[in-house]
């Protein structure tokens, strides 16, 4: 029982109806790997996470808006876009308790900066604003998901390398912000060529790890981020 964590949306086709949603990438790949997938509304509070570490297997932290920066001690800047307070409450709070109950955990784009704020880790608000000489990570409309946009480069020794059997992977890229510091106990495990944290994982934690690119979309054309998937719903079992 895999919880992937929601986000708010509006209905298209009832005007001005709230949604919680995660995308089908997500759950398709969760469902494919063995796993059965459980949406988790951006809403819960603290009297939900211990109910929540208890009864599920492991944790999907999906990707979606930006992460308020005073939840990272940051002011906010003029490129930092959408936040969701109420999602950054409910998410960053079961993450704490998630890591420390030895539990599966695996993060996505947002859900990569989310583990790393939620471990006291920082943010850049915008890559190209605070970051010099950096590629253009950011989503372009129109432009398929799983299309590939630049390589990362993995540490031999880590986990994540282990799992996906190699060192040197092409990615896809929807994302303006970044890992600045990374988070206690996070080690980060992977660059893009600009220097770009692509990946992180606490080494003495059975199953933590977070990527920035967005594996459950590639999928959909290859198969080389299925073990990935394959590797988190094992150890969930």
């Amino acid at each position: 029982m895999i919880g992937i964590t929601g986000r708010k949306e509006n209905s298209a086709r009832l005007l001005n109806t709230p949604m919680h949603s995660v995308g089908a990438t997500y759950t398709r790949a969760i469902h494919y790997a063995g796993g059965t997938p459980i949406i988790i509304p951006p809403l819960t509070q603290e009297e939900d996470w211990s109910r929540l570490v208890d009864r599920l297997d492991g944790l999907l932290l999906s990707g979606g808006e930006d992460i308020a920066p005073d939840r990272y001690g940051h002011a906010l800047e003029p490129w930092t876009g959408k936040v969701d307070t109420e999602r950054d409450e409910a998410e960053l709070g079961l993450i704490r308790l998630w890591v420390a109950s030895g539990k599966p955990l695996l993060g996505i784009c947002r859900g990569h900066q989310a583990l790393n704020v939620a471990l006291g880790g920082t943010l850049f608000q915008d890559i190209m604003a605070g970051t010099a000489q950096a590629l253009d990570h950011a989503y372009i409309p129109g432009r398929p998901m799983e299309h590939p946009v630049h390589d990362v480069d993995i540490e031999a020794a880590c986990h994540l390398s282990q799992v996906l059997g190699g060192t040197h992977f092409a990615v896809n890229s929807a994302h303006h912000q970044a890992v600045m510091a990374p988070g206690h106990d996070l080690e980060i495990v992977a660059h893009a060529p600009d220097g770009i944290v692509e990946a992180m994982e606490i080494r003495d934690h059975p199953f933590c790890m977070s990527v920035q690119w967005h594996p459950e979309a590639m999928v959909k054309t290859s198969t080389s981020m299925l073990p990935l998937f394959a590797a988190f719903v094992e150890a969930a079992g």
